[in-house]
């Protein structure tokens, strides 16, 4: 009996640690992809012992829902403002904390990546504490300082909602992109630095002038992976506010949960129509991501 060549040992071992991953991922991701996409040409509540195909109904229904367009509004003004705010502070904040000469900086990284390894379920639940607006911290040194007598619901207004999570999604992934930007600061070579220090360029003049330019390719990478992750707020804004108050924070995300299985008649066609357009928009993000890479990589071996 001869025995087996060593590439196909290898092989074979190989595909045996990685089955596990490979059939998990096709269970609990590949197939419910593959589903939403059958199930929103049914119509179908969950129930019934099978779908009924009513065709691209759903879609049409969908596309008709002023409440579908309303979630899609309100998911692009969360990454309108979410993004900018935490791509240019995190760059500032990363800046200063890349400096040898400030102290005690890498406890300050530490304390400020703490929030990123807190489940955000735990985090939109904690808010609810933090925010109330009887007894939460922040209502009392309202009132402490003269500010707010009558103290402010930040998570049960309309007005002030919306604008609470996106403050709290920032400081939740506020330390993921200072990773970001740390990384990137570590390709500026020093000695440019030192330079440009010798030819008498102040600190405003070096980050204009050389960090900013060098860091442009990055800047680009960094923004769209900020775009991807506020496209994923669904447990944050879930466990704040549920998507109220009267609906002023519902994101497409909770938008496909409360017809999928928080409806008293729960219409997963419908709600599976509307995650495969809401899919198609993360799939265009995703491929503009793609492309800027590509075109980042082109940049930089053209330099």
């Amino acid at each position: 009996m001869t025995a087996q060549p060593r590439g196909a040992r290898t092989t074979a071992y190989v595909w045996f640690f990685l089955a596990p991953t490979v059939l998990l991922y096709g269970a609990f991701t590949v197939y419910p992809i593959l589903g939403s996409y059958a199930y929103s040409f049914t119509d179908w509540n969950g129930f019934d012992a099978s779908p009924t195909f009513i065709g691209v109904a759903n879609y049409q229904e969908v596309l008709a829902d002023p409440m579908f367009w309303s979630s899609f509004r309100l998911t692009l003004t969360f990454m309108v403002v979410a993004v900018p705010i935490q791509v240019l502070i995190t760059l500032l904040l990363a800046i200063v904390l890349n400096s040898p000469k400030m102290p005690l900086r890498k406890l300050f990284r530490t304390a400020l990546f703490l929030p990123v390894v807190t489940t955000t379920a735990i985090v939109g639940v904690v808010m609810q504490f933090v925010f109330d607006p009887a007894s939460g911290p922040v209502n009392l040194a309202l009132r402490e300082l003269g500010l707010a007598p009558d103290g402010v619901d930040f998570l049960g207004q309309s007005g002030t909602a919306l604008g609470t999570t996106i403050g709290v999604y920032v400081w939740k992934w506020f330390g993921i992109t200072l990773v970001y930007w740390l990384a990137a600061l570590q390709t500026v070579p020093e000695d440019v630095y030192e330079a440009a220090r010798l030819d008498g360029a102040g600190p405003l003049n070096i980050l204009r002038h050389i960090t900013v330019p060098l860091l442009k390719p990055f800047l680009v990478i960094i923004t769209l992976l900020s775009i991807e992750a506020s496209l994923q707020v669904f447990d944050l804004v879930l466990t704040m506010t549920n998507g109220g108050p009267f609906y002023s924070t519902e994101v497409i995300e909770v938008y496909i949960y409360r017809w999928a299985f928080a409806a008293t008649i729960p219409r997963l066609g419908y709600a599976s129509a509307a995650a495969v357009l809401f899919g198609l928009f993360v799939f265009v993000v995703g491929l503009l991501q793609l492309l800027a890479v590509r075109a980042t990589r082109k940049a930089r071996s053209a330099a």
